[in-house]
């Protein structure tokens, strides 16, 4: 193959790589820019758990611009959390509801609501006259951070040994009652429960684990997968393309038999 063919094939090749990445870097920016506009109004819990004792408080937090309202669902009726109810306190907004006590009526889906009819997030939470509850997260964590399992019993305790399951098999016992997953993946996600001799089984509670927008190291991986995908169907292009010139004798070959097209 002559030089400046070779050279010509090169300059094409990272042409093609360059067009790749900025591609990609629009499509993560324009994938991240989406998430971001369908996650404007969110919901969020404090503390950050699905399963509580009777009696015990929770916060919600509605974060919009427009201040939303926090609503929730049970049975299938909506319900606005506002000062009506005497265990509740709501701003003037209504986008912070505080629950002093909680019911087993209390339990239910929660979610963030806008006059412009947004929604935000669900949040489920489960309240129980049980003596053993999982904390877990009531929110997504992302793949990659730390997530830890607490199973708590009703009546204090020191020395107790906590079994935990995942989708009812059993994945390890803690003499502390935590069991902590140091990176999450999506792999992690599942029904949790757990149990105390003794004491009592918790309610199963679902494990989300949400992806996050591309990161840099995260992007180079992808890019080096789909980069080496796209030189090589780019290579096999241009190999044919120089075959039908050379089929053709549009390239001078120096050669004394050339074949004929």
């Amino acid at each position: 193959m002559p030089h400046s063919l070779l050279v010509s094939l090169q300059q094409h090749i990272m042409e093609v790589r360059a067009l790749c990445i900025r591609l990609l870097m629009t499509v993560n920016i324009l994938l991240c820019r989406h998430d971001q506009n369908v996650d404007a109004v969110s919901l969020r819990i404090v503390p950050n758990k699905s399963q509580f004792f009777k009696y015990e408080s929770v916060s919600f937090y509605c974060e919009e611009i427009s201040n939303g309202h926090v609503l929730y669902k049970m049975k299938e009726e909506v319900e606005q959390c506002n000062t009506t109810s005497k265990k509740t306190t709501a701003s003037s907004t209504g986008s912070q509801c505080t629950i002093h006590y909680l019911y087993a009526s209390d339990s239910g889906e929660y979610w963030c609501g806008t006059a412009g009819g947004n929604r935000s997030n669900n949040i489920y939470i489960t309240v129980t006259d049980g003596s053993v509850i999982l904390e877990s997260p009531a929110v997504p964590v992302m793949v990659g951070d730390a997530v830890t399992l607490r199973c708590r019993i009703k009546m204090l305790s020191s020395n107790f040994t906590a079994d935990f399951y995942k989708n009812g098999r059993h994945i390890g016992s803690s003499s502390t009652g935590n069991m902590t997953i140091h990176e999450v993946y999506k792999t992690d996600e599942g029904l949790y429960k757990c149990n105390i001799s003794g004491g009592g089984e918790s309610l199963a509670s679902w494990l989300s684990v949400s992806l996050p927008c591309l990161t840099v190291s995260y992007t180079e991986t992808h890019i080096d997968l789909i980069l080496r995908t796209v030189f090589n169907i780019v290579m096999v292009a241009l190999l044919l393309l120089l075959l039908g010139f050379l089929c053709c004798g549009k390239i001078k070959v120096t050669t004394t038999n050339s074949p004929a097209c």
